[in-house]
């Protein structure tokens, strides 16, 4: 049987790939082509359109805060777009940085990156806990995304993929996959030396590892923080299994 590509090679978004194939509870593999994740979604070719009809794609749930939304709008045939909206910190806190006359390096915005994870965990969790609530609704393909869909994004599915019972160490590999699918975006002059434009659109173990670490500092583990976070217990996660792991 021959195993679906994880990359969508989609040509509007580089970093549109499938949560399909990983082992999760009892042995059970997540299904194909029913989760998806990527980049922001307004770029898409008519080619990159009928690849998503093609997989029935029919729900899409965004990200981005108000005004990166409002700024880059889109709107795909047949799908139901839902706004989840994060806002993006840390892109704040670096414009305040630079304009207060402060030249951040490259390890303050690893601190900068690990604190806006940090942040997913608490200030973030009815986001989260939303997108959960509609992926139980039905297995109908959906996507979750945000700008680069690596921060907002990568923690949602990573919290997805642990929910399944996907082993830590996998999650963080799919984690990771983006520094080898997202193209950083060409800009005007930068704002920043490359090197923190470097940490500013990549991921590191040690951002995703941030939430983790306070997801279990604060609530004592992942399945503590799923059910009194975000309203995911026993049921709802065997329900979530159901869906998404191969019966």
């Amino acid at each position: 049987m021959q195993i679906p590509s994880r990359s969508l090679n989609l040509t509007g978004a580089t970093n549109f790939r499938d949560l399909g194939g990983y082992v999760g509870h009892d042995g059970r593999t997540v299904r194909w082509r029913r989760l998806f994740r990527s980049d922001h979604l307004a770029a898409l070719t008519p080619d990159d359109l009928a690849t998503l009809t093609g997989l029935g794609l029919s729900r899409a749930y965004d990200f981005r805060g108000v005004t990166e939304r409002a700024a880059v709008p889109y709107e795909l045939p047949g799908v139901a777009s839902h706004s989840l909206a994060i806002e993006p910190t840390v892109v704040q806190r670096m414009k305040e940085l630079l304009q207060s006359g402060y030249h951040p390096t490259a390890q303050d915005t690893v601190r900068l990156m690990q604190q806006t994870y940090r942040d997913f965990v608490h200030g973030n969790s009815p986001r989260f806990a939303e997108l959960f609530g509609h992926l139980l609704e039905s297995d109908a393909p959906a996507v979750f995304h945000c700008t680069a869909g690596k921060d907002r994004t990568g923690f949602a599915a990573a919290l997805i993929l642990l929910a399944l019972g996907v082993p830590r160490s996998v999650v963080m590999q799919d984690y990771l996959l983006t520094n080898d699918l997202f193209r950083m975006p060409i800009a005007g002059p930068a704002l920043a030396p490359q090197e923190v434009l470097n940490v500013l659109w990549r991921v590191q173990e040690d951002f995703l590892d941030a939430a983790l670490h306070t997801v279990e500092a604060d609530y004592g583990g992942v399945p503590q923080y799923l059910e009194k976070a975000l309203g995911l217990g026993p049921t709802e996660r065997a329900r979530l299994e159901a869906l998404y792991l191969q019966r």
